[in-house]
């Protein structure tokens, strides 16, 4: 029999979560560190962060702006904050093992990498890079950790900058840079409204995919970003990440299931949320229980492993 989410927080309901993870008599607070602006990292962080808080009894959380995945995970290893987004790849050590002191609540959605491009680029295939003005994404992000490994594989040398979506696609408006790598869900926001004011095109990735995939088999696979994505965009193949939420490993086990039972209960609510935004969080709708669980070599917390192993009874 499963147990109810206020059940299992009798326990955990006067817990304290500060940064220090020593617990007190009183609410459960805690910090989401989410990504920058412009990045769907932000909004579904802050989707998450709403209903945890409306769902879990006791339970508050408050988002953190961040730099995305890198500097997410330095944080949760800090304990500045106890939950956090952050891609697989990002997560994963060269030698397969993953940081201490960190463990999933479950796989969330898949970003793909773009690369994009105004329109009359002379940009049209990866080795044209060579040379040019390119944002890697904002550092410590998902981005310029994917976007680094892929120009490293294929030994490509550019005039790199670092900023967040939102600002490589001001920059890219404005011809300061001449390209941009975003890694991220499908449609995001920030290139989504740059093309429903200027025509851009986004590069293939085959060759990229394929070297990642064949470099680094577990967190990578080849990807099609659609053509119903972005405004006059053709369908373009690149390579896909997973997204997983992270957590601390020294928040209560009970804590933990809640925070997983509420992220699969209303699955539906979050992406479509009473909020002016909520028909930008398409990414929510493929969070599921089939692919949550699977967080790769990533340890899922004993709190979100109770909730599977109770799912499958």
């Amino acid at each position: 029999m499963r147990v109810s989410r206020r059940a299992v927080l009798l326990a955990a309901g006067g817990l304290v979560v500060g940064c220090s993870s020593e617990p007190e008599v009183g609410d459960v607070r805690l910090r989401l560190a989410t990504g920058p602006a412009g990045a769907v990292y932000r909004r579904i962080g802050g989707a998450l962060a709403e209903h945890i808080s409306q769902q879990v009894p006791g339970a508050t959380v408050t988002t953190v702006p961040s730099g995305a995945s890198t500097d997410n995970i330095r944080m949760l290893r800090a304990g500045e904050v106890q939950l956090g987004l952050s891609s697989l790849d990002a997560m994963i050590m060269t030698d397969g093992s993953v940081p201490d002191g960190i463990s999933a609540i479950c796989r969330l959605y898949d970003s793909h990498l773009h690369l994009v491009v105004m329109a009359g680029s002379p940009i049209e295939e990866f080795r044209d890079l060579a040379g040019k003005r390119v944002s890697l994404g904002a550092r410590d992000s998902g981005t310029e950790f994917t976007s680094v490994r892929v120009l490293g594989l294929r030994p490509v040398s550019v005039d790199g900058r670092y900023l967040s979506q939102a600002e490589s696609a001001e920059a890219l408006r404005d011809g300061e840079i001449d390209a941009m790598f975003s890694l991220t869900g499908v449609p995001t926001p920030a290139i989504t409204e740059l093309a429903q004011r200027h025509a851009i095109r986004l590069v293939p990735l085959d060759e990229q995919a394929d070297a990642l995939v064949t470099a680094y088999p577990d967190p990578y696979a080849p990807a099609t970003i659609p053509v119903t994505a972005y405004a006059g965009i053709t369908a373009t193949r690149t390579v896909a990440v997973p997204n997983v939420l992270l957590v601390r490993n020294d928040l209560p086990d009970d804590l933990v299931y809640a925070i997983t039972d509420t992220i699969f209960t209303y699955t539906g609510t979050i992406a479509s949320a009473s909020r002016e935004d909520a028909e930008d969080l398409p990414e929510a709708w493929r969070i599921n229980v089939r692919t949550g669980i699977a967080t790769s070599s990533i340890p899922l917390h004993p709190g979100a492993a109770a909730w599977f192993r109770d799912r499958k009874r």
